[in-house]
């Protein structure tokens, strides 16, 4: 029997509020591990009109230079120009950052395992509560949902034509939406697109949607999912001339749906941008998605979730569950079993195996942590492909 659905995920360009805070936190965090790799960064931002705070808690040696951080970051997302109300050269900067918490420090430095007499150098303890998910599915190359698999595309294609000169009226706000047909699992039509992009005020609705459905949707979409029944929404409002921090209030962490899966799976809840990999909130999720893809990629189901939970101060995860849905080619107990065999899930353990004591953050601050084909991310690798195909054979 033939089941249909539709489903709609969003994405938003590096221009909009709450990502600009994304990329200046995730470049604090950058800056700050290529000098000191060992450092505990908990950097949150918030921007408005003219205005740019940065908090949290940060523990290093190396000294960082947070306006000079802050300005780089606005003037490479394209806020260039004083008309857009929010400028690289002129925004006002507060800086607040405080040292970590000596109690959390304690938990994090000697988990409750090392405490009882555990001497590995996996005795890191998470450094929060909190429970994370990954996700994989093969109904797309990167093994990503359709739907926020193509609205990033979709923001990455429209900041793109606006770095590049193609259409250099637009400005650097924009959303993107995406609702995508799906039979039994596997995309089959593109049922409806929706972009809103910040744009010069000169410039016709009419021309905007010209152009943006020839160079941002057209080359994007695939042809075989796209057709003239899709329904096509540029600019809905008819203008989109104030953006922005201006325009909106912007905050770190406030994009986590479309930072992960689009909605298509559960989230813990906890952000990504300006942490650290001590925080499980981060690197744990980029574990669960690491091992959901490779089971997928492995051919062990179609689709995996994981869900791994910790409590603070203490390195093993007090649970690791999986789910296939139906679609593995094992019991989702008998496929737990085999993921704790194959990979270890103690925060120190996490960070060894993807190399995460690294700057590579700021990358991932738009367009998505996961599925992405035009950065390399350690988390997206498919090395545990081979050590997991050898589990096919054994029978439910």
């Amino acid at each position: 029997m033939t089941q249909k659905k539709l489903f709609t995920s969003e994405s938003v360009t590096e221009g909009h509020p709450d990502k600009v805070c994304d990329t200046i936190a995730d470049s604090v965090l950058d800056d700050i591990l290529a000098h000191d790799p060992a450092a505990r960064v908990a950097c949150e931002v918030c921007a408005a009109t003219g205005l740019v705070v940065v908090f949290g808690e940060v523990t290093t040696e190396h000294y960082v230079n947070i306006r000079s951080i802050v300005r780089d970051a606005i003037k490479e997302i394209g806020y260039t120009d004083p008309d857009m109300g929010f400028q690289y050269d002129s925004v006002a900067i507060l800086n607040t950052l405080n040292e970590q918490s000596p109690d959390i420090a304690l938990g994090v430095d000697k988990s409750l395992e090392a405490k009882m007499g555990d001497d590995s150098r996996f005795s890191l303890g998470a450094g929060d509560q909190g429970m994370m998910f990954g996700y994989a599915s093969n109904e797309t190359d990167v093994y990503m949902p359709a739907p926020i698999c193509f609205a990033h595309k979709l923001s990455k294609r429209l900041t793109d034509v606006r770095k590049n000169g193609t259409l250099s009226y637009l400005r650097p706000d924009g959303k993107t939406q995406v609702t995508v047909e799906c039979e039994n699992g596997k995309p089959v039509h593109i049922d409806t697109v929706v972009i809103s992009s910040q744009h010069r005020p000169e410039v016709s609705l009419e021309q905007i949607r010209a152009d943006i459905i020839e160079h941002v949707i057209v080359p994007t979409l695939p042809a075989n999912l796209f057709d003239d029944s899709t329904r096509i929404f540029v600019n809905p409002t008819g203008r989109f001339v104030i953006g922005g921090p201006q325009g909106d209030s912007g905050l770190t962490g406030r994009k986590i749906i479309v930072d992960t899966y689009g909605g298509y799976a559960p989230h813990g809840g906890g952000s990504f941008s300006g942490k650290d990999p001590t925080k499980v909130d981060r690197s744990a999720a980029y574990m669960c998605r690491y091992v959901a893809k490779n089971i997928v990629a492995a051919g062990l189901a179609d689709k995996c979730q994981i869900q791994v939970a910790y409590a603070i101060g203490v390195a093993k995860p007090v649970s690791i569950t999986v789910d296939t849905f139906g679609a593995g080619q094992l019991h989702d107990a008998a496929l737990s079993e085999i993921i704790q065999k194959e990979f270890d899930f103690r925060p120190a353990a996490i960070i060894e195996r993807l190399d995460l004591r690294r700057p590579i953050y700021k990358q991932t601050a738009a367009y998505g942590h996961f599925g992405r084909d035009d950065v390399s991310l350690p988390w997206e690798e498919l090395d545990a492909v081979e050590s997991l195909k050898k589990y096919i054979t054994v029978q439910p």
